[in-house]
């Protein structure tokens, strides 16, 4: 299973003027994360769009950050699959699994912005000015608990 994973209004609020809030639901995420060990994840935030793939590890626990496999690629540079889903963040989940050895792998996307998903889909959906919240840990624990 991947777990396609949004930063800002995931990882803390969105907005977030308070730097003391900055990354504040990460250990809630992050013990989620350690129940399942077969568990990878591939950052969806944009914030791949301005630092590295080490910095974005940086960010997590050492544990967490070994099983970050990498980034997805922006849905401009995947127009046929864009316009084929017509919905961005799903189109750049798509774009990185056909990229992948493995394009048949099971996910879910974590993100507080449902409308760049296609409806219906693998998504656990945050509340932006909250982010993960106990709700959210319930939704990725039965979605993790599926694929099983």
């Amino acid at each position: 299973m991947i777990v396609f994973l949004d930063i800002d209004g995931v990882l803390h609020p969105d907005p977030c003027y308070d730097r003391d809030l900055l990354l504040s639901c990460l250990p809630k995420f992050e013990s989620v994360i350690r129940e399942f060990p077969g568990v990878e994840i591939v950052i969806s935030s944009t914030w791949r769009e301005k630092r590295s793939l080490t910095e974005l590890r940086d960010l997590f626990s050492p544990d967490i950050a070994q099983r970050i496999i990498g980034v997805t690629p922006s849905w401009k540079d995947h127009q046929g699959i864009f316009n084929r889903i017509g919905y961005q963040r799903h189109a750049e989940v798509e774009a990185w699994l056909r990229g992948s050895s493995e394009p048949w792998r099971r996910w879910v996307a974590i993100d507080d912005k449902p409308y760049l998903f296609r409806p219906f889909s693998n998504l656990v959906k945050t509340k932006s000015e909250v982010g993960f919240d106990d709700l959210s840990e319930i939704a990725l624990r039965d979605k993790l608990s599926e694929a099983d």
